[in-house]
């Protein structure tokens, strides 16, 4: 079966930093497109980040600059740095990955930016 895992999720204060991390198992790791989603409670789910087997990266508008998607395909893993968090950033955030008609995504790590 496919699992996605994420970790590194924590309390981080303004202007801090966090690295997140999506282990994966069951799955061709490399042969995959992944993604960070994020949501904050009551809000609909947004998409963060992605990075193709190529190591194409793409961000969304709230995070372009300050967000940083990697992937270490001998690891199974990708990786989210997170630079200069606002308090905005403060949301779950969940992996993703499409195996044909098929969506998996991770149980989420939380992210909380407070003072």
């Amino acid at each position: 079966q496919v699992q996605l895992v994420e970790s590194g999720g924590g309390l981080v204060q303004p202007g801090g930093s966090l690295r997140l991390s999506c282990a994966a198992s069951g799955i061709i790791f490399s042969r995959y497109t992944l993604h960070w989603y994020r949501q904050a409670p009551e809000k609909q789910r947004e998409w963060v980040s992605s990075i193709t087997t190529g190591g194409t990266t793409n961000y969304g508008g709230a995070v372009k600059g300050r967000f940083t998607i990697s992937r270490d395909d001998a690891k199974n893993t990708v990786y989210l740095q997170m630079n200069s968090l606002k308090p905005e950033d403060t949301a779950a955030y969940y992996c993703r990955t499409v195996m044909g008609l098929t969506t998996y995504w991770g149980q989420g790590t939380q992210v909380t930016v407070s003072s």
